[in-house]
């Protein structure tokens, strides 16, 4: 499995011409999953694991790797499926998400696939708020489910849902703001739920929400066609990077080839972090990058951009 992951570092001039590379595996049945190789920092075999009493039912137990405690989760378990058994055959993801990094237990591991951002469709209507999907694709003519990671996170750790009061209390918003509003894009609900939650209930602005780039921007486009009072009210777009049919990156570049569009302040949020990522934030003009998801540094950066913007 080190030969799939040796030449991961080299993949990364993919990001910005709405590409991704996706690693697959499957869980306790047959179904093919995916994972973004960007968030992926090794594949292995399945280490011994220490048992934690009083640990999530979904945390087969931890386990050290390069110096580090991990805690391994069973991502069947995560989305309501069967255990994965045969745990000595099994194998680990080690992933990083939100700047922390856990192990993903899984029963197989297939290879890594080249594909275009607009070969992953968004998953079937009715579907996606109840289903841990973000995302579906096909390579070879079999289904590939893209798992609601950031969900099933939020499920299994927790995460911090309110502002710290010395940064609310500093903020000094004007209730009587122009631009109060804020266009939120992400594929995952739970994602699109955390960010409106900060900004609505803790900032009292107003958002609107899309579920991926292409449909941001058709919003966005929209709105500049019909000289929508929308538009001028828009303070900041907030988007995230990895999302079916149009990336974060490819969407910004969009943005900003569009005359009537290309002032706007964009914000990536997002799951990857790294000096990569700033890079491409640079050179495709996004104005800032925040890692997932901490409510006190996202609304720093809400604040912080109403002042330059307003």
């Amino acid at each position: 499995m080190s030969g799939v992951m040796a030449s991961v570092d080299q993949r990364t001039q993919l990001a910005g011409r709405n590409r991704l590379e996706l690693l697959m595996f499957r869980l306790s049945g047959s179904q093919l999953y995916g994972i973004n190789v960007f968030k992926v920092k090794e594949v292995l075999q399945c280490p011994p694991l220490s048992t934690v009493p009083q640990s999530h039912p979904v945390v087969r137990g931890i386990s050290n790797i390069r110096g580090h405690t991990i805690s391994i989760m069973d991502l069947s378990m995560a989305i309501g499926g069967s255990p994965v058994t045969d745990i000595e055959n099994a194998f680990v993801i080690i992933s990083e998400y939100n700047r922390s990094i856990q192990g993903f237990l899984v029963k197989e591991v297939e290879r890594i696939v080249n594909l275009n951002w607009k070969d992953m469709l968004p998953p079937p209507a009715g579907a996606a708020g109840a289903s841990y999907l973000t995302a579906v694709t096909y390579v070879n003519e079999k289904m590939v489910e893209i798992i609601d990671v950031e969900r099933v996170l939020a499920e299994v750790m927790g995460a911090k849902e309110n502002v710290s009061q010395d940064i609310l209390d500093s903020a000094e918003l004007d209730p009587e703001i122009e631009k109060n509003l804020i266009l939120v894009s992400d594929d995952s609900l739970v994602a699109r739920k955390q960010v409106c939650r900060t900004i609505e209930n803790e900032l009292h602005l107003e958002t609107v929400t899309t579920k991926d780039g292409k449909e941001a921007i058709d919003l966005l486009k929209s709105w500049a066609d019909n000289n929508d009072p929308q538009l001028h009210r828009l303070a900041m777009i907030i988007s995230d990077i990895e999302m079916p049919e149009m990336d974060g990156y490819t969407f910004t570049t969009e943005v900003r080839a569009d005359e009537r569009l290309k002032h706007l302040f964009i914000i990536l949020h997002t799951s990857m972090s790294g000096v990569f990522n700033q890079t491409m934030v640079d050179r495709v003009g996004a104005n800032k990058f925040i890692a997932k998801f901490e409510p006190d540094i996202l609304a720093q950066a809400v604040i912080d951009t109403l002042k330059e913007v307003t």
